[in-house]
């Protein structure tokens, strides 16, 4: 039996700080050969990705594994008790920066998939792709795999990604879509002059405020029965003006919204860039912006996909997770333009933090419902 811990540890003293690999991916790519895997290098950009597969290509039931192995910095490793890429086990717990987020859930669906085609080999197909960049732009990671499934005839029928996804307690909740993300940043240019002549300037702060204000009081919807209310927060205020007598002739604010199906990130910019623009005929500041779509919202509704797991979840656990949309965003973001998708995984309190660490026993118990799923997928 392959056991889920000691892959997670392996992983976690892998340093994979995005974009650097640290040999995560070698070692998953050994391990999923040894198995009897097909596995492919899909590098691009100078980010390494893993495309593995049982079973024959086109097979009648395939189902697929999302996962990655990138994680963030660990910051000051002063702060940490353990060394972050030591993977030490004390009291129950297995530390390590990525030990949440999502090396345990790689190995925990590994260790089951792996286990799983030994002990009973399906009619049909199992695929993991594994990235290497989720953690940073995501530009050169799951969407390269995707693309290049594409262009090799490789299909996923249904896929599951292994991101941290309980609360409380293992299997309260699991994820059947996310918000999208937008990022905005307004530049308003105006006249600079002295703060005593007011009437010689034209105040890009005062309009920037006006705007932020407005943007922050104005609720854009009231959510719907799959997703809470739209939101919008600013992130910075930038001005850079030393002088208490001038009145500065540009600042910058950026803003980022988490919005639902209501809207699409397209739209959102093209509300803000109409909001902008009545600031600017009202002051005569002058307002521009870019933006960045980090993805649209989506949602996979109930169905066989979201049946299997959550009866999977709550045979191993005894509970009915909770079908949820919130949080960030994520790899599914991509995969769902493939085939549907859903997201379960472990209690993700811990993930990004000093002492990023997981319960060893959710680590078994996590390939044990992902053992679960893929018996009743093929059953």
């Amino acid at each position: 039996m392959t056991d889920p811990v000691a892959l997670t540890a392996e992983l976690v003293r892998c340093p994979s700080v995005t974009p650097n690999e640290g040999g995560a991916l070698v070692l998953m790519e050994r391990v999923l050969s040894e198995a009897g895997f097909d596995c492919t290098r899909v590098d691009r950009g100078g980010i390494s990705n893993l495309f593995a597969r049982w079973g024959r290509p086109g097979a009648n039931r395939t189902f697929g594994f999302n996962g990655h192995v990138d994680v963030v910095p660990v910051g000051n490793v002063a702060d940490w008790t353990h060394d972050p890429f030591g993977a030490v086990i004390e009291d129950g717990w297995l530390y390590g920066r990525g030990s949440t987020d999502m090396k345990s859930g790689v190995a925990a669906f590994a260790a089951a998939a792996v286990d799983f085609v030994q002990a009973t080999p399906p009619d049909g197909a199992i695929i993991l792709t594994l990235t290497g960049d989720e953690e940073a732009d995501a530009e050169h990671g799951t969407v390269a795999i995707l693309d290049w499934m594409a262009e090799h005839g490789e299909k996923m029928d249904v896929c599951l990604v292994g991101e941290p996804t309980s609360v409380a307690e293992m299997g309260d909740i699991m994820k059947i879509g996310r918000r999208g993300s937008v990022t905005v940043k307004f530049t308003a240019k105006g006249v600079q002059g002295h703060s005593a002549y007011l009437h010689r300037t034209k105040n890009p702060v005062a309009a920037l405020a006006r705007l932020i204000a407005r943007l922050e009081e104005t609720p854009l919807d009231q959510g719907n029965d799959h997703f809470d209310a739209t939101t919008l927060a600013t992130v910075t205020f930038d001005v850079g003006n030393p002088a208490s007598n001038v009145v500065p002739a540009e600042a910058q604010a950026t803003v980022n919204i988490r919005f639902n199906d209501i809207h699409t990130g397209q739209s959102l910019i093209a509300h803000l860039a109409a909001e902008a623009a009545r600031i600017e005929a009202e002051t005569g500041v002058v307002i521009t912006l870019s933006s960045k779509i980090n993805g649209d919202s989506f949602v996979t509704p109930p169905g066989d996909l979201t049946r299997l797991v959550a009866g999977a979840v709550q045979t191993q656990t005894g509970r009915v997770p909770e079908a949820s949309t919130s949080g960030g965003t994520s790899d599914a973001r991509f995969v769902k333009d493939h085939c549907a998708v859903v997201e379960f995984g472990l209690v993700g309190h811990r993930m990004h933090a000093v002492d990023e660490r997981v319960r060893v026993d959710d680590i078994t118990q996590l390939k044990d419902i992902y053992t679960r799923i893929l018996g009743d997928y093929f059953a």
